[in-house]
């Protein structure tokens, strides 16, 4: 005929918002580190992620862009492989210091 509800079957039946808060920040969490670990490996790859493409040369006194670029490819066009070097060193200062390392093209 009539049912009454118990204060121990609403209690059952209902879950509290705050519960569910360690799960949700869990999940935040682990979406957040595929998220970030992704961008990681994209970062990687777009900053010259395969060494195999690049040689490693030491700036001599007197050294520039210019000549580094000019030497290591006689018949090219010294500005676009100066782009590259620059794009291959990211921070690279516009001076040059004698014992600095450059990763230079190999192409």
């Amino acid at each position: 005929m009539y049912a009454v509800s118990t204060p121990q079957s609403r209690s059952l039946a209902r879950r509290r918002p705050r519960d569910a808060w360690p799960g949700r920040l869990r999940g935040i969490a682990l979406v957040a580190g595929a998220v970030l670990a992704l961008s990681l490996g994209l970062a990687k790859a777009a900053w010259g992620g395969a060494s195999g493409d690049f040689e490693t040369v030491t700036v001599q006194p007197g050294d520039s862009l210019w000549s580094i670029a000019s030497a290591r490819y006689p018949g090219a066009d010294v500005r676009e492989r100066i782009w590259e070097i620059q794009q291959a060193n990211p921070g690279l200062s516009p001076s040059l210091y004698p014992g600095e390392l450059l990763k230079v093209p190999t192409r």
